[in-house]
């Protein structure tokens, strides 16, 4: 039905464009919604308005609630060119949709949906975020000149995918009334109706059970510490109803991993490197969390929850270039503790370059670039793991480590 829809409305718009003046440049947006059908209205970019004829032409294109701009089209030029550009645009714009975790999730059996969106399957970002410092410690941890180990990599991108989707139950299950009230959040499942209470308890012990298999196939200490981390993910929910400072929260539990990957590789810790990591990751999170938290100071406000973008407020920008230089100053130590080399602290460099842009030029007030400059610390993220990767390959090992191994029988 989709793929009929896709035609019906491509056919439609390439109708309406002939018709539509020579001299305007029209941007066309192509919306996509979770039940399959494509959603397109003609934009008059001159004016910065809705152009009349999608009222007037296009009674039958469903309005989709919550649909997701997905690529403009600018349509200038011969009739030919036209059709051509949208034909094309609407290809690429379905094979996209087509390999999202939206996409997944949307494909899924319908009984399994509301827990896949109740764990986040749907929005990685938050997965991504919470699995890079288990991977920049492990890392870091691996034995100079070598790779990181794949399969700790692995198991902890698989806890990662599942603990948080852990936190995610319990913050909805604590927060559904909350969400009700809140734009961005009144249709998870939960604050929707989709899921009761009894199933997201029954959800959440499953998670919780899975988490503690993968936990327990790993060493003591790792397996203490994942204890101590179970605590901060169970209570981290309630504390935007207590302090204006949840990001901090936040940062203390969703970095925990870099304290974590480092016990798991060498079954010890070495704070001169685990400590400003994590230090670090705390910062960093208090930054890209800040900037989340501005999209919805305006409900926030409303039903009394607390955040650093209210604490904040006209000062954002001067705290998260504080923030900034604590994530680089912690990197900085922790790669000078672990001998780093030339490729990681190049890493550093563009870390920095990336958090002054972004800190420069987000509109805190715009929630759209808001989500747009959260959403870019993905690629942060996976920036440093490869400065941690390349720049452990090329470290060498200590002189006196060889000369112990060479008096080793």
């Amino acid at each position: 039905m989709s793929s009929t829809m896709a035609t019906l409305t491509s056919r439609t718009l390439s109708s309406i464009l002939n018709r539509l003046p020579q001299t305007t440049c029209y941007v066309v947006q192509v919306q996509h919604h979770s039940h399959g059908h494509d959603f397109v209205k003609p934009h008059d970019k001159s004016t910065s308005r809705l152009s009349p004829v999608f009222d007037k032409r296009m009674p039958s294109l469903p309005t989709l609630h919550n649909a997701m701009p997905v690529q403009h089209l600018h349509v200038k030029d011969s009739k030919k060119n036209r059709q051509q550009e949208l034909m094309a645009f609407m290809e690429l714009s379905k094979w996209r949709r087509n390999f999202s975790a939206a996409a997944f999730v949307n494909s899924a059996p319908i009984q399994t949906q509301p827990y896949l969106k109740l764990m986040r399957v749907d929005k990685p970002i938050g997965t991504w975020l919470y699995y890079w410092p288990f991977a920049w410690s492990i890392g870091l941890a691996a034995n100079p000149g070598t790779l990181p180990d794949p399969y700790l990599l692995g198991l902890f991108g698989a806890a990662a995918v599942i603990i948080r989707g852990a936190g995610c139950c319990i913050n909805d299950m604590l927060d559904r009334d909350f969400d009700k009230n809140v734009e961005r959040c009144r249709t998870r499942p939960l604050a929707a109706g989709h899921v009761n209470m009894v199933q997201a308890g029954v959800f959440l012990g499953l998670q919780t059970a899975a988490a503690i298999a993968i936990l327990s196939s790993l060493n003591d200490l790792t397996l203490g510490l994942g204890a101590v981390h179970m605590f901060f993910i169970a209570t981290y929910p309630l504390m935007k109803r207590v302090t204006y400072w949840p990001q901090l929260y936040l940062g203390a539990t969703f970095n925990w991993g870099a304290v974590m990957g480092w016990a798991a590789v060498q079954g010890s810790l070495d704070l001169s490197v685990v400590a400003p990591l994590y230090i670090s990751g705390i910062a960093w999170t208090l930054l890209y969390d800040t900037i989340y938290a501005h999209q919805d100071k305006k409900d926030d406000i409303k039903i009394g929850i607390k955040s650093t973008a209210l604490r904040l407020a006209e000062n954002t920008k001067l705290a998260l270039s504080g923030f900034s230089g604590v994530m680089v100053a912690g990197l900085v130590a922790s790669g000078i503790a672990n001998d780093q080399t030339l490729p990681y602290y190049l890493t550093v460099a563009a870390t920095s370059a990336h958090l002054a842009r972004q800190i420069y030029t987000v509109d805190l007030d715009n929630p759209k670039d808001c989500w747009d400059k959260f959403d870019s610390n993905k690629y942060l993220g996976i920036l440093i793991f490869l400065g941690i990767v390349a720049g452990t390959y090329f470290k060498e090992e200590k002189k006196e480590d060889k000369s112990v191994e060479s008096n080793t029988v």
